[in-house]
């Protein structure tokens, strides 16, 4: 069994101009990516080896994108101050991907 590589909660997911939740959750759990509503309900999941995760240049620090099932979702990560070991969960949510089988870019 597996370990949860990561997770994170208080995400907020959009699908470009519509905003899906603003406390969701994104998992990376046993090469499956998921991203999940505020009552843990699915938005979408797919094997992390189809799963596109980036930074995009007009992105602040704590949002990427990614593209799940050929949607394209932004994830806003913001830090959380009084955790120092979460400094920057976007980063750590791409390495998150890569490691897991996903693709950059």
């Amino acid at each position: 069994m597996y370990e949860t590589e990561f997770s994170e909660t208080g995400v907020r997911i959009d699908r470009w101009a519509r905003s899906l939740t603003r406390a969701g959750q994104v998992t990376v759990k046993d090469g499956r990516v998921a991203l999940l509503t505020s009552y843990g309900r699915e938005i979408d999941s797919a094997p992390a080896g189809t799963v596109s995760a980036g930074r995009p240049w007009f992105a602040g620090a704590d949002a990427t994108v990614a593209r799940v099932n050929g949607t394209r979702y932004r994830l806003t990560m913001p830090r959380r101050p009084g955790k120092p070991d979460d400094a920057a969960p976007a980063r750590r949510f791409l390495e998150a991907v890569r490691r897991a089988g996903g693709r950059r870019g």
